[in-house]
Parts: C-alpha cells; structure tokens; sequence
C-alpha cells in the first residue's frame, strides 16, 4: 500500500508559524501528465513572499489555501495514458506553477526535464526557477554585448550567482554587489571581475570607480533601496533589469511591515518615459511566474543552461538543505539575507 503524500500548506497570509506540513492523498496524473515522487525541493525568495500574502500572482491564480514551490526534482512515479517519452524511474527535474513543497507533485509534460546525470537531485531541484530567471533577464532582455560592463546586485544569491556566471560566460566584464565580507570569496570564485562588500565599502562610490562612464547592464532585485542609484549607475544606452523588492521585505520575524511597505512604495522611483528618452536609458522589468504560457522560452532556456553546465561553462548552484518538517527554519534564513547559492527542502 503506497504511503500518504506530504505537503507545505499555507492557509492564510502571515509569520512562518503559518507553514503547516500536512497529509494529502497521492495524485494521480491526467492525459498529458507525470506524477513524480519528489527527492528535493527548491526554495527561492518568492515562496517567503507568497507566505506573507504579498505575492500578486500566487493570489491571482492560487489564492488560499496554496501550496508554494515553483521547482522540484526526483523520479517519475506515474505517466498520464498519452505520456510515451518518459517511464517510471526516470530522474527528472520539473518547474511547477506554485504546489513544489509536496512529496509527490503532478506536472504537465512541458515542463518537465531529464536530470542530467551529472547533477544530484539537491541540485536540480535548485536549478530551474533562479537560473531561468537569470538567462531571461541577460538573454532576452538586456542581450549584453561582449565587454559590457554589468553590475550584479546581491551576487552571492541564488539568482545572483547564476547572473554573474552567465554574464562572465558571455565575456561581460562583472561586478558583483554582497553585503557580507563573508561572500565576498564566494563572487570572487564564481569568476565575477570586481566584488563590492558594502557592509564595509561605499557602493557607489566603488562602482563609480569601476564605470566612470556607468554600467551597461545593472540587474536589481532589491528595490527601493537601489532602484534609484541603479538608474542613475547607468551609461546612456544602459539597461536596469528589475525582478525583485526584497529590501521592502523583513529580514527577521517573517511578517510585513505595513508601515514600512507603505512609505517604501510611495519611495520606490517612477522612471518617466520622457525623462528616459533624454536619458538614452531603459528599464526592463518581470516576474516568472506569468511567463509559465511561454513554454517556447522555458524550454529554450534550459537547453542553454544544460549545455552550459554539461561544457562546464557555469556550475550546478551550491545547495543547503532542509527537511521538509523545517521549511519555517529554511523561510527564516532565506529571508536574513545570509544564505548564500539555493536553499533545498527534501521530503
């Protein structure tokens, strides 16, 4: 007799205390599906953030309850009657549209991928959701010329390493931003040219040194707090890629500020099209989790990034997991701003 299936369910917005492990049914997979029997779970910013009630997608094509998670990786357990192209057994990895934090998730056959041999489970599950995001922001977007100058904020994250791997890949000339001394070795082995530490260095004042003339690319994911200066870091022609607001979120306690999300909004700069065309500069700007309709670019970008790791261009992410009883503990560190690569919950 096959084993209840487990799960992260959140039933109301709020702390970590709102992250319940529950028992579920084992699903079964329809036409045109797999079930797969999960071994690693990928944890990314974005699942603190939905946790918390403030995640507009999760509440517009999930609201509550919801089960977060956006990637996984383990064996199929169940083919749907129409799947030929995979068997039972198979190691695969998958990209899920919310519903990762479970022991056995049903997934449409798009989007889902063979593992490559040479990752571990841990690994795979913590490659699709940061290094999409990282590929879609320089490749589709920015598309840096070799050369460019590109600043990468947060470096030593789990997004972040990824950029700064591809960006290096591509002959970009990288800098990365950290605010810990302790990542500045970790940016530096992932190949970045210059690292600035601003827990100890001033940040524009150093990257003032490092683009006299200004950045090409600037990729930011922390908001208010950069968003600004960022645009200001650029070079006529530059980009400022946005994806990310974490400096609006709380580093400790799990639970928004309102007070502080409130002044933080009317703070966050209005780039103004006319003041842009002067500028010669562009803001660019998305979030992954509406793109999952482009199974065109999903599947383009993770042939790049399979081939890239498989040439041993850019590296599998460095992973730190979890049990899946301690996904409260994982949220809290991967809101402190400390971790460095992905976080890894395993069921």
């Amino acid at each position: 007799m096959q084993a209840a299936a487990r799960k992260v369910v959140i039933h109301s917005a709020g702390g970590h205390d709102k992250l319940k492990v529950e028992h579920a049914s084992v699903p079964a997979p329809g036409p045109g599906q797999v079930r797969i029997d999960v071994k690693a779970i990928g944890v990314n910013y974005a699942d603190a953030i939905i946790r918390m009630g403030l995640y507009a997608s999760a509440k517009e094509l999930v609201g509550w309850p919801i089960t977060p998670g956006f990637e996984v990786a383990g064996t199929i357990g169940a083919v749907g009657e129409d799947v030929r192209d995979l068997k039972v057994g198979d190691a695969v990895l998958a990209v899920t549209k919310f519903g990762g934090y479970a022991s056995h998730v049903v997934v449409d056959r798009p989007y889902v991928f063979a593992k490559p041999a040479a990752l571990s489970f841990e690994q795979a599950a913590a490659l699709s959701a940061v290094y999409m995001t990282a590929w879609y922001a320089l490749f589709e977007l920015a598309h840096p010329r070799r050369g460019a100058k590109v600043l990468v904020h947060s470096a030593a994250g789990g997004v972040g390493s990824a950029l700064v791997q591809m960006a290096k890949r591509v002959g970009c000339e990288v800098t990365g931003v950290v605010g810990r001394s302790a990542k500045v070795a970790v940016v530096e082995g992932l190949g970045a040219d210059h690292v600035i530490d601003k827990s100890t260095q001033d940040l524009w004042r150093q990257a003032k040194r490092i683009a006299p003339q200004g950045f090409d690319v600037i990729l930011d994911a922390n908001g208010v707090s950069t968003l600004g200066a960022s645009y200001r870091a650029l070079r006529r022609t530059g980009k400022l890629v946005v994806y990310g607001f974490s400096s609006m979120m709380p580093k400790t306690g799990g639970k928004p500020n309102y007070p502080k999300l409130a002044i933080d909004y009317v703070r966050t700069p209005r780039f103004n099209p006319l003041d842009m065309t002067n500028d010669s500069k562009s803001v660019l700007a998305f979030n992954l989790s509406y793109l999952f309709d482009r199974v065109d670019l999903l599947q383009e970008a993770m042939r790049d990034i399979f081939a890239w790791i498989d040439a041993k261009q850019i590296a599998a992410p460095q992973v730190t997991t979890y049990p899946l009883g301690d996904v409260a503990r994982a949220h809290a560190d991967i809101e402190s701003g400390t971790t460095t690569g992905k976080l890894v919950l395993v069921p």
